[in-house]
């Protein structure tokens, strides 16, 4: 074949294809590009991503205000006018942050269902995702999918063989379905534990056996944590849990099964009630005894400090 035939057969490359992403060409795909104002835009109702103001965001937004946002966000309209984000929060705050205005969107005509998967599924690209931030979009995504299912009347397994909805959300994400369902039972916990498992001081498997129990009884394990400056292991988690099933789980429970001594535990200082209440002032009140023997070693300190400096 002759070299002028050959290039009659070679495909035509737009230059900008050659210095365009993936992910832009992909969005172009999507539809059309129009900007529009970030006042008109509102968040996805309850987005359970964290956009937060740090050091990533500033970078972000130093990254547009010097090359524009390079990916489209996707946003659909609401009934009043106005649009709602499904996947560009954090491009969206920045954007406000680089002092722009308006943002360049792809309007796509999605229904709830639709909309949270592509929110949770635009999301889940991201480098670090926080326990918590999983488990309420996982939640999310699968029960949008059972109700997408559900409302379509679509089936891919046999007549009589109920849609596993936890099996299609393990094929797109890269956990097992066990570890899906995991993350799901933390959207059972009180706020505050919740916290302790996103700053890591409490692990996922103990988390789940935290989040059976009910809220008051949760509200006792934090109360005990924050009192003995630690967290419950698996295995006394495990123990709350299933004393909680038989409903004898109550304080005193709880207290005795923190109290024991386990690998991560802050050692605690052990003192003799008796033998300090002999040395006490007779007359002093019970809720002046904690200030006084904070003053009493201040002052025990500074002694044994000038003795040392006299002896030098």
């Amino acid at each position: 074949m002759a070299r002028e035939d050959l290039k009659m057969n070679l495909p035509k490359i737009k230059l900008d294809d050659m210095f365009s992403t993936q992910e832009t060409r992909d969005a172009e795909k999507l539809g059309k590009i129009v900007n529009i104002k970030i006042e008109d835009i509102d968040d996805f109702a309850e987005h359970p991503f964290k956009v937060l103001e740090n050091d990533e965001m500033y970078e972000l937004s130093k990254s547009i205000k010097e090359n524009g946002v390079l990916v489209p966000a996707i946003v659909r309209l609401k009934d009043n006018g106005r649009y709602e984000m499904v996947a560009g929060h954090r491009r969206k705050l920045a954007s406000q942050l680089a002092d722009l205005d308006s943002i360049p969107c792809i309007v796509k005509d999605l229904d709830d269902n639709e909309a949270t998967i592509i929110m949770v599924d635009s999301n889940m690209q991201r480098e670090k995702i926080l326990p918590s931030e999983k488990a309420f979009a996982y939640k999310m995504k699968l029960d949008a999918i059972k109700e997408y299912y559900e409302n379509k009347g679509k089936t891919v397994y046999p007549v009589g063989t109920r849609y596993n909805t936890g099996r299609d959300l393990e094929n797109k994400v890269e956990e097992s379905r066990t570890q899906i369902y995991r993350y799901i039972r933390l959207t059972n916990l009180i706020p505050k534990l919740l916290e302790l498992v996103d700053n890591e001081s409490i692990g996922l498997r103990p988390a789940v056996e935290l989040s059976y129990l009910s809220k008051d009884e949760q509200e006792e394990v934090l109360d005990n944590i924050e009192c003995y400056s630690c967290t419950p292991s698996h295995a006394q988690t495990i123990e709350m849990r299933k004393l909680s099933a038989e409903d004898k789980l109550n304080a005193d429970a709880i207290e005795n099964i923190m109290a024991r001594e386990k690998p991560n535990q802050v050692p605690r200082l052990k003192l003799n009630e008796n033998k300090i209440r002999n040395i006490l002032p007779k007359n002093i009140q019970d809720n002046k005894i904690e200030e006084f023997l904070l003053k009493a070693i201040e002052h025990y300190t500074k002694f044994l400090k000038n003795r040392d400096r006299d002896v030098r």
